[in-house]
């Protein structure tokens, strides 16, 4: 379903980082075709990105992956360092890139391939801005299998790791029972059929259980979740 943009809000401000001219002279024509998103800056490598105030002051940033110099990786790390930090969504020529492994455990919201439909990257931009991750569902549990071998191997020196576990433990059954499914790659109405509750009510849960766990979106829930042993793939 294609979302509708809501109208009267203020425009998101979305940033564009790649080494290409041509992408970024194409990503920016089609994202300012829409009334509430605009572009409000753009950078040519991850250096001048991650010094662009510009691009810190974004709403979300879109993240060419592979640049020389300063890869898409190092300049998420250091936009995500700001405490007024954007959402990042990087961009890869590969589904599954190792790139793109290192860049969602770097703080990115998700990624897309350069050649999806547009109207998926401009769904993405929206349900950033929202708080969500732009992984689709059928994809995360894919993800996780393929990063599980360095979360085991992460989780044994992360100081963080006994934050992680404790929070985990605050759950309730109910939200150990949707963070499971999320882990699973269910999304919300497949978890609310599996588990016999409304929509709404599990929407509800998940918002609980990222605040319980301080996880940006539910692509960070579900490393938390695998660092504090609840998962395992």
């Amino acid at each position: 379903m294609t979302e509708t943009p809501s109208t009267g809000a203020a425009p998101i401000h979305v940033a564009l980082v790649d080494d290409q001219a041509l992408i970024r002279s194409g990503l920016a024509m089609l994202i300012d075709s829409q009334p509430d998103l605009e572009v409000v800056a753009q950078a040519s490598d991850g250096r001048e990105a991650a010094a662009s105030v510009a691009v810190a002051g974004a709403d979300v940033v879109l993240m060419d992956v592979r640049m020389p110099g300063m890869d898409g990786i190092e300049a998420t790390r250091a936009l995500l360092r700001r405490s007024d930090a954007p959402r990042v969504v990087v961009l890869t020529t590969f589904d599954l890139d190792e790139h793109v492994m290192d860049a969602i455990e770097a703080g990115a919201s998700g990624f897309l391939l350069k050649d999806a439909p547009p109207e998926e990257l401009l769904a993405a931009i929206r349900t950033v801005h929202r708080g969500d991750a732009v992984i689709a569902p059928s994809t995360t549990r894919r993800l996780m299998a393929h990063m599980a071998p360095r979360l085991r191997q992460d989780a044994a020196r992360e100081a963080e790791c006994e934050r992680e576990v404790a929070a985990v433990a605050s759950l309730t059954p109910r939200e150990r029972e949707v963070l499971t499914a999320m882990a699973s790659g269910a999304s919300n109405p497949e978890i609310a059929a599996d588990l016999v509750l409304s929509e709404a009510t599990v929407k509800t849960h998940v918002g609980r259980v990222l605040a319980k766990l301080a996880a940006r979106d539910r692509v960070h829930a579900v490393l938390i979740a695998h660092r504090a042993g609840l998962v395992r793939f």
